[in-house]
């Protein structure tokens, strides 16, 4: 999953990034409201973490405008404006959720999961297909009630296609939900983490669909 963070105070910035890369995200950081709109015309983000009081262009601009042009992705604001007024605009703007500075960063990662699994029309805390089964939360993959060793890619990987496991995701589609900006990646960096999957779950589990891409095998 690459989320954007919208966000001009550096060190709130820094530990969001930091919070989120741990709880396995890829995460872009945007420090004005005219880089975040840019950022978001790229089309690449399953979720927004926006502040309110932004240099160069607001941040209810920058989500009215995004929602304007289309835009779908949830939208979780971030600010330390706690008038219901502020609430009452920024929701009616289209943000999806709203959290007020200072936050924990437990309930901000809660938060996260629960707009990502709406999203994707997932109800239930837990995603299973067949005998696979991940706990975005606890950071857990079992495969037949087996715990899997995954190391974070691999698990953001396998979350990316537990999540859609009808869809066929391109190597870059994939690269796009793994990486964020600055961050280097091979031109075999997804094959590599493919192939390292298919030695855990066994070489069924991730089909290989030519001259696309891969999804999950059709649960039996």
């Amino acid at each position: 999953m690459r989320l954007l963070l919208v966000e001009d105070d550096g060190m709130i910035g820094e530990t969001v990034v930091e919070a989120m890369r741990r709880e396995g995200y890829a995460v872009d950081w945007a420090r004005d409201g005219r880089e975040a709109e840019l950022s978001l015309g790229n089309g690449v983000y399953d979720l927004v973490l926006l502040d309110l009081s932004l240099p160069k262009l607001g941040g209810v601009d920058v989500l009215g405008r995004y929602r304007a042009r289309g835009g779908d992705a949830p939208v979780l604001i971030l600010s330390a404006r706690d008038a219901i007024e502020s609430r009452i605009a920024g929701l009616d703007a289209g943000a999806d959720d709203y959290l007020v500075k200072p936050f924990d960063l437990n309930e901000l990662a809660a938060r996260v999961r629960a707009l990502l699994r709406r999203r994707t029309g997932q109800t239930q805390p837990r995603y299973t297909h067949g005998d696979l089964a991940l706990d975005p939360a606890a950071h857990e993959a079992t495969l037949g009630g087996r715990p899997l060793s995954l190391i974070p890619r691999e698990f953001s990987l396998l979350q990316a296609l537990i999540e859609k496991p009808a869809r066929v995701f391109t190597r870059a589609e994939l690269e796009e939900k793994l990486y964020g900006w600055g961050e280097e990646v091979g031109s075999n960096t997804i094959e590599v983490h493919v192939h390292s999957l298919r030695r855990k779950l066994g070489p069924e589990q991730i089909v290989t669909v030519r001259g696309v891409g891969y999804r999950l095998r059709k649960a039996p």
